[in-house]
């Protein structure tokens, strides 16, 4: 977090020198790759994590339709679809997509 400035000068951009520092070696790989300001490098790890996460997603609520489809719902198979897709939802909640350095390294 970037403390509030009161005095003169420029705003600070940055909390710290190695936040500086990962920045303008973004901007140069970005430069080098060809990559534009809307797009992001992550880790292959990460983003099929992210895509497994979302397919359960799916399924849950696939379930939980067909629970809230069916004729035979009771209010504890009904209650068991709403735990599942909140399993399955918590995952995605939580989840921080993180960029890669140029060496692969997640940056701070």
């Amino acid at each position: 977090m970037i403390p509030e400035q009161t005095g003169p000068g420029r705003r600070k951009e940055f909390c710290s020198q190695a936040c500086r520092q990962w920045d303008w070696v973004g901007r140069q790989r970005a430069r080098e790759l060809q990559i534009s300001e809307d797009e992001l490098v992550v880790a292959r790890t990460e983003l099929d994590t992210l895509y497994d996460d979302l397919y359960v997603l799916s399924c849950a609520v696939d379930d939980t339709e067909r629970e809230l489809a069916s004729k035979r719902s009771t209010a504890t198979s009904l209650r068991e679809a709403l735990e599942w897709l909140m399993e399955a939802a918590r995952p995605l909640r939580d989840r921080t997509v993180h960029p890669t350095s140029p060496h692969g390294i997640p940056r701070p």
